[in-house]
């Protein structure tokens, strides 16, 4: 079974770069026709998907959050990692690393989320 998990900080101060990692186990980030995702959901608001990094590695990104998202990976450790730089407090959120079968939907497996707070 696909298992994912995020890392990273859980506080991080406006204007810095949020960085975190997805670590996946049980399946190859590289094979199947995956879309390898990450989503976040504000505080009192619905589930907002920010970008994904396909098995191929092409990556696609959120009109709104494209000019400060960036999404990579480390096949050697079977790793993806989100970098959102520039960030406010409103960038607070629970963020989910995800394996979706299509770019923006048809979401399969979930990572158990980790809050970030940006502090002002």
């Amino acid at each position: 079974q696909v298992q994912l998990q995020e890392s990273g900080p859980g506080l991080v101060k406006s204007s810095q770069t949020l960085s975190l990692t997805c670590t996946v186990s049980g399946g190859s980030i590289t094979t199947g026709y995956y879309y390898w995702s990450w989503i976040r959901q504000p505080p009192g608001k619905g589930l907002e998907w920010m970008g994904a990094i396909a098995y191929d590695g092409t990556t696609y990104y959120s009109p709104s959050l494209k000019s400060h998202t960036s999404i990579s990976r480390d096949t050697s450790k079977n790793q993806f990692s989100l970098q959102l730089s520039s960030v406010t407090p409103e960038d607070t959120a629970v963020y989910y690393c995800v394996r979706a079968t299509r770019i923006y939907s048809d979401y399969d497996y979930w990572g158990q989320g980790t809050q970030v707070t940006v502090s002002s």
